[in-house]
């Protein structure tokens, strides 16, 4: 009864996911409606500018909600830090749905991205912090893999239904979001740092199908207490470990008298302590080289991409069958990552993806091939990308950090995610513009090469280990 809790909550995190990635493919099939000169729904057809901006606004509004995220769940939870998300993600869809202007439409596109980007902390941080480590890795793979099927059904409501009723149905879906986060129960940690131990101890038995006074229940409150204590630097050396001791050993014998440490600040905590920097360091780079890889500006501009690679098929059809690859390599990770490890899938993504970025780029160069083999070549460079290069460092991101530096860590690295989505975004078209986009496969293949060495020389195995094991791993020891 127990994991199907932490299933449910799981759900409610990553519902936050499936309507980013419906905001994000939505301009996609939807731009067309507001560039058209005769028949647009708005009141003036947009300037090309202000077309482009519609898809990559939401990235820009997106490094205003990393920010915000951390401070309002520090404040009123994780549980209740949710419902913050899908008010503005209501919003904006109310304001594109009421509005002839342009400029209100761009503006809700920010809004959207704002909550897109508080979905992206607020997941990861919730799930590490009710999950047990037997199922961390599934739970921790959820939010891409409903990322994409967010993504699928929107193209899908692209191919189906009109403009209005596609907005109608994306207002259901964050009301729906709302129903599911007020189904689920406030994580453990969260409560032991607001000092409500009788609480959090509800909490761990919730997730853990136990009742409150069982064994299983008081260790794991005891467990999470003595982490959640001032935090310590972990000693580096064995003369620092030595020092250590000799401190811990003046204590009990009541050589100096124990006062309450004031607790590490979590900014200095992260970047002083040499297992959070390295951590830092790892999943920043793992997570840059995914976003340099070329998904998000593949995935906006789909169809476009589809009409160069393929013009003899339809471009609804070649969106949808986008949408469902990416979310079936989403569910292979999703699958896999406990029972092989997160560096093997990393390591065998990277290695797919960098053989068919360059083969794409080829095959557009030369037209060598016909145009449904390219087009085959796209689908598996989904499919590869999502396996394990898109998935993994959002694994990484929500399981490697202890969670005095948590919430800190997960704003700052999401915070960079969506400064470079922004950029390639921006980028993008002119890469097609000035190099051809079979120059820009060739430029996102030299990112997966960097991917490879990274997950054979940096990315430490995290498979079932606890924080502890992880700080270790990332110190290079080796756990005995």
């Amino acid at each position: 009864m127990g994991k199907i809790r932490q299933f449910q909550t799981t759900l409610a995190c990553v519902f936050g996911y499936f309507i980013s990635g419906s905001l994000n493919v939505w301009p996609s099939y939807s731009v067309s409606e507001y560039t058209a000169e005769n028949t647009t729904v708005i009141s003036a057809p947009m300037t090309s500018f202000e077309a482009s901006m519609v898809g990559s606004l939401p990235a820009l509004g997106g490094m205003l909600g990393t920010m915000c995220l951390g401070t309002i769940i520090d404040v009123f939870g994780r549980q209740k830090g949710g419902l913050f998300i899908a008010i503005p993600y209501l919003l904006s869809w109310v304001l594109v749905e009421m509005t002839k202007s342009s400029i209100v439409i761009l503006v809700a596109r920010f809004i959207a991205g704002a909550a897109a980007g508080a979905a992206s902390v607020h997941a990861p941080i919730y799930i590490s912090e009710v999950a047990e480590e037997s199922i961390r890795g599934v739970l921790g793979s959820a939010p891409m893999a409903f990322y994409c099927v967010g993504a699928m059904i929107s193209y899908m409501l692209g191919w189906l239904l009109s403009y209005h009723q596609i907005i109608w149905v994306n207002m259901v879906f964050c009301i729906m979001y709302v129903g599911l986060l007020l189904s689920s129960r406030e994580s453990p940690v969260y409560l032991i740092k607001k000092n409500r131990e009788e609480e959090a101890c509800m909490s761990i038995a919730h997730y853990r199908g136990e009742s409150p006074d069982s064994k299983i229940v008081l260790e794991e409150l005891s467990r999470l207490k003595h982490r959640l204590q001032p935090a310590e630097l972990v000693p580096t050396s064995e003369l620092d470990a030595e020092k250590a001791e000799k401190e811990k050993l003046e204590e009990s014998n009541g050589d100096k008298i124990c006062e309450d440490k004031k607790p590490l600040p979590s900014y200095k905590l992260l970047f002083v302590s040499p297992s959070s920097r390295r951590a830092f360091i790892v999943v920043g780079l793992t997570i840059s080289t995914q976003v340099m890889m070329g998904i998000v500006p593949v995935q906006v501009y789909a169809k476009d991409i589809f009409s160069q690679a393929a013009p003899g098929l339809s471009s609804h059809v070649c969106s949808v069958m986008f949408a469902v690859v990416l979310m079936c390599g989403s569910m292979c990770s999703v699958l896999f990552s406990d029972k092989f490890g997160r560096r093997p899938l990393l390591l065998g993504s990277a290695i797919g993806v960098c053989i068919c970025l360059v083969t794409m780029g080829f095959l557009m160069q030369t037209n060598v091939a016909p145009a449904w083999l390219t087009a085959c070549f796209i689908l598996a460079f989904c499919f590869f990308f999502m396996f394990g290069a898109g998935s993994v460092p959002y694994l990484l991101l929500a399981e490697v950090f202890v969670s005095e530096v948590q919430s800190l860590a997960s704003m700052i690295l999401m915070e960079w995610v969506w400064l470079l989505n922004f950029f390639i975004l921006g980028v993008f078209p002119l890469m097609v513009k000035y190099l051809g986009i079979h120059g820009s496969f060739y430029i996102f293949a030299g990112f997966s090469v960097l991917d490879i060495l990274l997950a054979l020389f940096m990315v430490p195995e995290t498979k079932g280990l606890t924080k502890e094991q992880i700080q270790e791993a990332f110190l290079g020891r080796k756990q005995k």
